[in-house]
């Protein structure tokens, strides 16, 4: 065994148990990291609360005057918590989040020190935006980018540093980060959503969209992950023969939590009530040292921000407990990936969440009405839906029958299928007094009923409703839930828009009741979005021939996937909807395809040290120990040999076979990758690197894998997978 694998063992092994903290009541420690409303009450002025409430209740701007009163109780409050730094915590598109710490310290003319913060640096910051993914909206000297506070999403204390959750944009006004566009897209919802909430309740005046995020990890000890070095590069194995043991006996799924493992849970949850992260689930997943923790669902863009902090959090308590978290969708071959289920809904300040279905046939009717509005969305953008969660580690998941696939559709169940198949068949116009009676008892009526025992059942299917949200599936365990949240209350606002001047319309010029015209509305999104409605196997061969047929989208590969983002279609939506322009979606599509590129990049390179550096030098190593043996054997037995070392010479031949198929692979794949880099335009960039270098990997890992099967194990140069993933 290497002597590197046998250093990651041993140390592996003599961790020392760390104690699972006693259980305490964790409402008594939630949010007390916070600068919630229970703190603005202790430290702010009436008027300073106020208008930080008006602020993150309708937008309205804070002035300067109350945004010093909020600084000065923020860093009072802050200080008594131990903090000595402040930070604008940002969220730019590398898809992570940024932080540049300054100190609560200034000197005065006389040279004393004192603690300083004031409105002007809680409101606003200038960090360098020069070495942040662009796409081409700031010039390399046009360094500056800014800062500005979102007052929606409470500041906190991480460490000794208070956070101040904050919006990045370019000196031009530009956004260059993942939470402005997510900020308009859900101002959007909000405004189009109360404006159809009315036509059912006249006191709605706001509604908030809702995220609920599901955390998929792997979980491993650090010692041996640290010992491959394509774990450390890329955040995955990119070769490693699968153990004999891997899920198919479906016992670690929701099975007995491991102490240390849930020890590092226990710290974690302590950690994430403090910041107030609402925590709630945990268990095993499907595959061994793979979990998921899952909170209470909340607004859409706090939700967003925690569980942005939620990865970080994970990273450093892990690291106390000896472990790596991997958040890659495909660590492992052979296994299940790992993704990050979106829940989504709409609800109002009026308490009523507007897809869950009511006691009463007009409960039911403003049910219906967003139901059927969010699957019309779906459908006439499903296609920017997908390319919300296209990554090169995505694309290991999507369409791998472990995952959502890459062709969108809706699962609704068959029962509530039949209802939309009632209520399509409505007459046109305006209704008796006996057909309006009879659709809203037969169909309105019985939906609780039947949603009663009509919970999501099919597991393949990427958009599905789960009895009072929609749940995306197909987002990425890594993925910042911005993007995919920013389309969706997008496309949605689009199309609650439309309804409403449609609804409008049949009231005023055809002098339709308001029930009537909802129903004439949506019987016709009922027929033209159809196609979108899918509740089979959506892993099946036929399923991706019968959506052709629909005419849905099937985007297998990113730079596919991407190239809607340009079209006339997304670029008309998100100009109408305020939520970005064209520079600002053209700049991400770059930023996008960039990262697409490199990560690839970064594989290919990582492949070709691993053939050269470990693989190679060791197939030989071990093939010299069967010459020398063969040799061996013939010195003492002469011709009679030849029957004593038949195996030792068929593994020889064998293993000469595969490296010569490996170095050869490898060199193929680096002339491809060089040609793909002289490519200017990174669109074909991007291709190139799709079609013509991505190919060798697989090409390059089934050579090195048949050759971990045929060596001696103590000869193998990386941690195996039997020991990466049946550690305790």
């Amino acid at each position: 065994m290497s002597k590197i694998r046998l250093e990651a063992i041993s140390k592996s092994q003599d961790r020392e148990r760390i104690p699972i903290e006693e259980k305490g009541r964790r409402s008594e420690l939630f949010g007390v990291n916070v600068f919630n409303e229970e703190r603005m009450l202790q430290y702010l002025t009436k008027d300073a609360l106020e208008s930080v409430q008006s602020a993150i209740f309708s937008g309205s701007k804070i002035d300067r005057k109350i945004a010093d009163q909020v600084a000065e109780s923020m860093k009072s409050w802050a200080i008594t918590m131990g903090a000595t730094h402040y930070t604008h915590w940002f969220q730019p598109l590398t898809g992570a989040t940024a932080e540049k710490h300054d100190a609560f310290f200034d000197l005065l003319p006389d040279g004393r020190a004192l603690e300083k913060f004031g409105g002007g640096q809680l409101v606003q910051q200038e960090p360098d935006a020069s070495s942040f993914p662009s796409g081409g909206i700031r010039n390399t000297f046009e360094a500056r980018g800014y800062t500005a506070w979102d007052p929606t999403s409470a500041a906190f204390i991480y460490g000794t540093t208070l956070c101040i959750p904050t919006i990045f944009v370019s000196y031009t006004g530009e956004a260059l980060d993942n939470k402005a566009p997510l900020l308009r897209a859900l101002g959007a919802v909000d405004e189009a959503a109360t404006a159809v909430a009315k036509y059912f309740d006249k006191n709605v005046s706001k509604v908030n969209a809702t995220l609920g995020w599901e955390q998929e990890y792997f979980l491993l000890d650090k010692a041996l992950a640290v010992s491959r070095p394509d774990i450390v590069m890329t955040g995955r194995t990119l070769i490693g023969h699968q153990a004999a043991k891997g899920q198919q006996l479906d016992d670690h799924y929701f099975g007995v939590i491991p102490d240390r493992v849930l020890s590092f849970m226990s710290d974690l949850e302590k950690e994430c009530t403090k910041l107030g992260i609402p925590v709630k689930t945990r268990h095993n997943e499907v595959a061994p040292n793979q979990f998921e923790l899952a909170p209470v669902f909340e607004e859409a863009n706090l939700a967003v921000d925690h569980n942005l902090l939620l990865m970080d959090v994970m990273d450093k308590i892990a690291d106390k407990h000896h472990f790596k978290v991997l958040f890659h969708e495909k660590p492992f071959a052979g296994i299940n990936g790992s993704g990050k289920h979106n829940n989504w809904s709409l609800a109002t300040d009026t308490g009523v969440n507007l897809l869950s279905p009511g006691s009463t046939p007009m409960k039911n009717l403003q049910f219906l009405t967003f139901f059927i509005n969010t699957i019309k969305a779906v459908d006439t953008y499903e296609e920017l839906l997908r390319a919300s969660i296209a990554s090169a580690s995505n694309d290991h998941r999507l369409g791998a029958n472990e995952a959502p696939p890459a062709i969108f559709s809706i699962f609704v169940g068959t029962q509530l299928s039949n209802v939309l198949d009632e209520l399509e068949g409505v007459s046109h116009g305006k209704l008796s007094p006996e057909e309006k009676t009879e659709l809203k008892l037969n169909v309105v009526g019985k939906i609780p009923e039947i949603l009663l025992d009509n919970t999501d059942r099919n597991r393949t299917s990427p958009f599905a409703f789960t009895g009072n949200k929609f749940e995306m599936r197909g987002v990425g365990a890594k993925t910042n839930c911005a993007k995919p949240m920013t389309v969706l209350n997008t496309i949605v606002a689009k199309q609650l828009i439309d309804f409403k001047k449609e609804v409008d319309i049949l009231i005023d010029k055809k002098s339709l009741k308001k029930d009537e015209a909802v129903f004439n509305v949506l019987r016709e999104y009922i027929k033209t979005s159809k196609r979108i409605r899918f509740d089979g196997d959506g892993y099946s061969d036929e399923w991706e021939k019968e959506a052709e047929r629909r005419k849905l989208s099937n985007n297998k590969n990113t730079p596919s996937a991407l190239q809607v983002l340009t079209s006339k279609e997304s670029l008309d939506l998100f100009r109408t909807m305020k939520v970005m322009s064209e520079v600002e979606i053209s700049a991400r599509k770059e930023v996008e395809l960039e990262t697409y590129i490199f990560q690839l990049q970064i594989e290919g390179r990582m492949y070709n040290e691993l053939v050269y550096s470990y693989i190679i030098p060791a197939a030989v190593k071990y093939q010299n120990e069967l010459i020398k043996n063969v040799m061996g054997l013939k010195d003492i037995y002469g011709a009679a040999h030849k029957k004593l070392t038949d195996g030792q010479l068929s593994l020889i031949e064998q293993i000469a076979e595969h490296i010569a198929d490996v170095k050869k692979q490898s060199d193929l794949m680096t002339d491809a990758r060089r040609s793909a880099n002289r490519l200017k335009d990174i669109d074909k960039k991007a291709f190139a690197y799709c079609d013509t270098v991505k190919p060798y990997f697989n090409k390059i890992r089934l050579h090195c894998d048949k050759l971990e099967s045929l060596m001696d194990n103590n000869l193998w140069p990386l941690t195996k997978y039997r020991e990466l993933l049946f550690q305790k």
